[in-house]
């Protein structure tokens, strides 16, 4: 059933139950005697898979304005009920690229109180700068500027620190060079390595059971934590360590906070699955072993699709089973096909298959999985679909039409590729 992106975040922030009991009397319905039976609680994780442009910084945000409104008597809760990082959060940082002198290129941090708590409050500048470095380069360094503001409190005009700029430097020997402009990806990954460092302090605080006894107090009504893929322009092995890092606190996390997270990313996707899928005990004073997280109970994972009416569906996908991704390309091919609703875009689906099965299969040359001519050579179509799978510079060429006799061979190259290798019950998938 297709829905919209609120009523999905209305059921991923609210807890699952059978279908209430209603007594019914006379020719009136009345409601008598309701029951919710065996309420289920939301899972601790709830990860989402989706393809870009499938709305899932959207999904966050009607998520957050779901459990947080802005408006009403809730307003001021909002940022005290959930903790995001989105596309939103990395607006919070902008270059001053100084075009006058050209020497000095700036991060500017937005004003607001997360980083001014992390950096001033809690000392952990060292702490993100360590896990920037671990994402990145360990000799790009970034150094946090710390300049005095002046606020009113308690009726009066007082002084603090903020920290409204970052400047980076790299190590090369014993020389630094001073004030470079970090890459857009690079970028990212410090806008994330100062998420993740003030979520692994926030979750640390919240340990604590007890509120009294915890050093901190301004997180204690926190819910939420929702992450909209936070590894954009990351290379595999720094993808893998952050999704390593990411599961492991999630479930050493003792609260009772409930994460979701949503990606593009298969690897990303396939890796937090594993390491989510596995429990998680820890070492008691006596010496036995107590389980602190079981997948079985706080772990699920969904598929969001966008539908061609502008709804959503949300597919839960089964929790002991890795995500195929030529799988899904493959069920997705064969939906656009039988829809009659093949674009541009399947051509690069197809490609990725045949990528993915020649690297599998011990091919060198992808082509070389096409059916065959008459003389033994690979079908010549594997040269009309470089072309159309190729990102070409032109807007004009990628919305260019399709043409039918495209379509058909797509269709046959499909029915040819689940036959020949044996992909069976595609159907199914």
């Amino acid at each position: 059933m297709s829905n919209t992106l609120t009523e999905i975040a209305k059921k991923l922030s609210t807890p699952e139950t059978d279908l209430m009991m209603v007594k019914l009397s006379g020719k009136k319905k009345k409601r008598n005697n309701t029951q919710v039976k065996n309420a289920k609680p939301i899972p601790k994780m709830q990860l989402i898979y989706a393809f870009n442009g499938s709305g899932k910084t959207r999904l966050s945000r009607e998520f957050k304005q779901v459990v947080a409104p802005k408006e009403g008597e809730e307003a001021e809760l909002s940022r005290n009920k959930i903790l995001y990082y989105n596309a939103f959060t990395e607006d919070l940082f902008y270059w001053d690229n100084d075009l006058e002198g050209d020497a000095e290129p700036k991060l500017k941090i937005q004003p607001n109180s997360f980083t001014d708590w992390i950096l001033r409050d809690r000392g952990q500048d060292r702490n993100i700068i360590e896990n920037f470095q671990r994402y990145t380069d360990d000799k790009l360094t970034p150094t946090f500027i710390e300049k005095d503001k002046s606020i009113h409190e308690g009726g009066k005009r007082v002084v603090t620190k903020t920290f409204p700029e970052v400047v980076f430097s790299y190590d090369r020997g014993t020389e630094r060079t001073g004030s470079i402009k970090i890459s857009k990806g690079e970028e990212s990954n410090f806008v994330w390595s100062v998420f993740y460092t003030l979520l692994e302090e926030v979750t640390s605080i919240l340990d604590e059971p007890d509120p009294s006894k915890r050093d901190d107090n301004q997180f204690d009504k926190l819910e939420y934590v929702f992450i909209d893929d936070p590894v954009s322009s990351l290379d595999d092995s720094h993808l893998i360590e952050l999704a390593v890092d990411l599961a492991g606190l999630v479930k050493s996390s003792k609260s009772d906070l409930k994460f979701f997270i949503t990606t593009h990313s298969p690897l990303f996707y396939n890796v937090l699955c594993n390491e989510l899928s596995n429990k998680a005990h820890e070492k008691q004073p006596d010496e036995t072993y107590k389980l602190t997280y079981n997948p079985n109970k706080e772990f699920k994972k969904y598929r969001l699709e966008k539908k061609a009416d502008g709804l959503f569906q949300m597919i839960e996908q089964p929790t002991d089973s890795p995500f195929s991704y030529h799988l899904f390309l493959l069920s997705e091919l064969q939906v656009a096909i039988e829809n009659g609703q093949i674009r541009k875009y399947h051509f690069n689906f197809i490609r990725n298959i045949l990528e993915k099965m020649a690297t599998f299969l011990g091919y060198n040359y992808w082509p070389a999985l096409l059916p065959k001519t008459a003389e033994g050579k690979p079908d010549p179509f594997a040269k009309r679909i470089l072309n159309l799978s190729s990102h070409s510079a032109h807007a004009g060429e990628e919305v260019a039409d399709i043409e039918d006799k495209d379509k058909e061979k797509l269709d046959v190259l499909v029915k040819y590729l689940i036959e020949t290798y044996d992909f069976r019950n595609q159907e199914a998938q």
